[in-house]
């Protein structure tokens, strides 16, 4: 079965479960008057949407790339999200809203054994279905399948406080109806605005994975001749698409047919280990045969590093008239721009017969 396949038939098992489940504890909590179970149902019919929302954005995710989405639509899944962490939140503020309601009028619950029997039995469905979409959505890179594990997780965890309430009540005659249902309604937004939160970041652009991107340059500096990896900037289409680019450094003997055929092979192993589609590999010309250059390129090297917030320089390549390289300031520099300038500057001063030209990058991945 194929990722999208994957997905669905995961959200339908979401779906029958969190509707089974939202029928029974609303019956029960309208019986027992027990709004906690009853917002508790709320949640589980809130679930059974996110999932058909999920299987609506994979499915649009899926279509292939037109003329107007050359990209294809798997950013589809990122909007799909969104509109489950807009659901969730709505949730949570109807449920805080009617939990003040119960706080300022209370009425008495009625527990019976059935209602008791039926909260024990969702806390072990949301345990299985979290574990369940968890490890499914780790397994096909999907962000909505791991939420929806994560968000049964705390399910799990409110029942069992409904279960707890039930026998604070049922020992101490003590009823903690109200105020636990506003405790699950605090839940509830939590959990919509850290899905809304992580879903507009994804949205922004990210940094690349870590891992990810040591994969793709160490696959890049396997190359015979390839001193370098650097700028490796990828942009996200969809959970299960990169696309990007990236500079590389080779010695300056190298012609342009060689070079090409290099970016192409770079290319396609890439592709074949990480799934990383590269659109375009940019190159930075290593001096081979100047004994002068390399003295300078490492004199170079030890001054910038030296400043503060200087976390790379690379790129380096020197002519009778000019240097040139790149330098990477983090971002945590109070002001980029002062240090880029200092460095330029000071180096200038040291090397006055070179037109120096010192680009300043972001530091885009590790």
């Amino acid at each position: 079965m194929d990722r999208k396949g994957i997905i669905v038939r995961t959200s339908i098992i979401g779906i029958i479960a969190n509707v089974l489940l939202a029928g029974f504890k609303a019956v029960i909590g309208l019986l027992s008057h027990s709004i906690a179970i009853v917002l508790d149902a709320v949640n589980n019919l809130s679930d059974a949407l996110s999932s058909v929302i999920t299987i609506v954005g994979t499915r649009i995710a899926g279509r292939k790339p037109d003329k107007e989405h050359p990209y294809g639509h798997g950013r589809a899944e990122y909007l799909t999200a969104a509109i489950i962490a807009i659901i969730i939140l709505y949730a949570g503020v109807t449920s805080l809203v009617e939990s003040v309601k119960k706080i300022i009028h209370p009425e008495t619950p009625e527990y019976s054994p059935a209602a008791l029997i039926i909260v024990g039995a969702a806390i072990v469905v949301k345990l299985a279905l979290s574990v369940y979409s968890k490890r499914t959505g780790e397994k096909v890179n999907s962000d909505a399948l791991i939420a929806s594990g994560q968000d049964a997780r705390n399910d799990a965890v409110i029942s069992a406080a409904t279960l707890v309430a039930a026998g604070i009540y049922l020992i101490w005659n003590l009823s903690v109806e109200a105020p636990l249902g506003a405790v699950i309604s605090l839940v509830i937004l939590k959990s919509g605005f850290d899905l809304l939160r992580q879903t507009i970041s994804r949205i922004l652009g990210e940094r690349v994975d870590t891992e990810l991107a040591r994969s793709v340059k160490a696959v890049i500096q396997g190359f015979e001749d390839v001193s370098g990896a650097y700028d490796l900037i990828l942009h996200s289409y969809g959970p299960d698409l990169l696309m990007g680019s990236v500079h590389i450094e080779v010695p300056d003997y190298y012609t342009a047919d060689r070079l090409d055929s290099l970016e192409r092979e770079i290319v396609q192993k890439v592709m074949e280990e990480t799934g990383v589609v590269l659109t375009g590999v940019s190159v930075y010309s290593v001096n081979t045969t100047d004994d002068e250059a390399a003295h300078i390129r490492e004199d170079i090297r030890r001054r910038v590093m030296m400043k503060d917030h200087v976390l790379q320089m690379h790129g380096f390549y020197m002519t009778e008239d000019s240097i040139q390289f790149d330098v990477i300031i983090g971002f945590e520099a109070p002001d980029r721009h002062a240090v880029w300038q200092q460095i330029e500057e000071e180096l200038q001063e040291r090397y006055p017969k070179y037109r120096l030209r010192v680009t300043m990058d972001n530091d885009m991945s590790d």
